[in-house]
């Protein structure tokens, strides 16, 4: 499977640098959200208060402090790290998101999601799963096997 990620890609700057936004978005979510939700419950859903056009409460808040920490800093150290981190971090929002899209309208609805955070979390999670395939590193002899073996025309 691997060899299916392009290595080297030319835009793979680009990439990263859209999944590091996407990384502050959730961080700047983050820390706006704990300091509008801090006299709230943790896992508050009646208190929970809207903070850049999602729902959050402290425990929300929190999650998407460290989750935003962890995509921002992946792609500001770059190379495979990135890579590995963004494939993880796109998977993990979409599973969130379908988790959450779920138990919405249940008592486990614990970090108090609203239709628009499910969608959101979709886009979050589209953004860094697309950045995730065009952000693998390695040496130029790597690069131009990967590209050989993609465009070659063999069939059977």
């Amino acid at each position: 499977m691997a060899s299916h990620f392009p290595v080297n890609h030319h835009l793979r700057p680009l990439y990263r640098l859209l999944a590091a936004v996407t990384g502050l978005y959730m961080l700047v979510y983050g820390v706006v959200g704990f300091i509008e939700t801090s006299g709230s419950d943790f896992f508050t859903r009646d208190e929970a208060e809207w903070v850049l056009g999602l729902r959050t409460n402290p425990a929300f808040a929190l999650l998407s402090i460290v989750a935003g920490v962890i995509v921002l800093g992946a792609n500001i150290i770059g190379r495979n790290v990135a890579h590995a981190i963004n494939t993880l971090a796109g998977v993990v929002l979409t599973v969130v998101g379908m988790a959450s899209l779920a138990l919405m309208q249940t008592e486990a609805n614990v970090f108090a999601f609203s239709m628009v955070n499910v969608i959101v979390t979709f886009i979050l999670a589209g953004i860094i799963g697309t950045a995730s395939l065009y952000d693998r590193v390695g040496p130029t002899a790597a690069a131009t096997a990967t590209d050989e073996h993609r465009h070659s025309a063999t069939l059977a």
